[in-house]
Formats: structure tokens, C-alpha cells, sequence
């Protein structure tokens, strides 16, 4: 099973659909922030996809949460954009002791527009960079292959 992971778009809704398009055997498709409103038509494009969304802190006014957490294929997944978690100031360990205190086994992260996957005691933490403004390179998202034998996650550039 694919999942899709996209952070702060900041406007660039085609590259959200270049993405989409391109990953169409992804199942999941997590949104982490900053401009909603550019992911929002989409479920209704990619019906047989599941969106999960949260806001950022460019989201003003946005009814989505700031973080969440589900269930897929027997892993628990927190996503979050990152700046409630202080990932800017402090990096992600208070990110990742928050998802193993609650028994994730992946967590997604936006908000530093830097792309970074790790794994660390039985936790992969994975920021996807941002699609429409890299601080480093070219736009990004990753891509996070559920196999029976692990969990492969990628970052791709576009």
C-alpha cells in the first residue's frame, strides 16, 4: 500500500494534481498544512483515494486540527504540520517522544519546507519537504510504501 505525503503548498494546486495524477495507485493521501484550501477539491476529484488533512500555521481560521492520528494496514499514524511540535526550534525529538507515548509507529511532519526521513527506536519520522516552496532544492513530498516485509518511505523531488 502507497501513501502520499504533501506539506505546505502555499498555493501551488497544480503541483498537488501533477502529484496525484502520477501517484495513482496511492491509496492515502496526507495534506500537512499551511493552505487547506488548496487540497480541499480534491477528494472529490480522487474519490476512491482517503485524504487526511490538518492545518498549519498559515491556516487561519481552518475547522481541520492541528494534529491527528490513524490507523492503516496495523500502524498507527500521527500527522501534524510541525509547528505545535516545535520542529523549527527544538527538531522533532518532542514529535516523536509524543508518537511513541502514543503507540505510532510512523509520524508525519511539515512546516521546515526541508525534506528528512529517519527511523529511530521503532519509529519512522518523515517530513516531506515542501511542494511549493523548498528551503532545500527542488519541491518535494515523499512517498511511504507499506510492504509485508517493512515500511519503505522516500522522498521525491518534482
Amino acid at each position: 500500500m502507497r501513501l502520499i505525503v504533501i506539506s505546505d503548498s502555499h498555493g501551488k494546486q497544480g503541483a498537488i494534481d501533477r502529484v496525484l495524477s502520477k501517484e495513482s495507485e496511492a491509496a492515502h493521501i496526507f495534506f500537512l498544512g499551511d493552505k487547506v484550501n488548496d487540497i480541499e477539491d480534491f477528494p472529490a476529484l480522487y474519490p476512491e483515494k482517503q485524504f487526511h488533512i490538518v492545518s498549519g500555521n498559515c491556516d487561519y481560521f481552518s475547522d481541520y486540527k492541528v494534529f491527528d492520528t490513524v490507523s492503516i494496514g496495523g500502524l498507527k499514524i500521527l500527522f501534524c504540520h510541525g509547528h505545535t511540535f516545535y520542529v523549527k526550534k527544538g527538531g522533532n525529538e518532542f514529535l516523536a517522544d509524543f508518537a511513541r507515548k502514543n503507540g505510532c509507529q510512523i509520524a508525519l511532519y511539515g512546516h521546515t519546507h526541508i525534506p528528512d526521513t529517519e527511523y529511530a527506536d521503532g519509529l519512522y519520522i518523515v517530513n516531506p519537504g515542501s511542494i511549493g516552496r523548498s528551503r532545500e532544492g527542488a519541491e518535494s513530498y515523499a512517498a511511504i510504501d507499506i510492504l509485508e516485509n517493512g515500511i519503505l518511505p522516500q522522498i521525491i523531488r518534482i
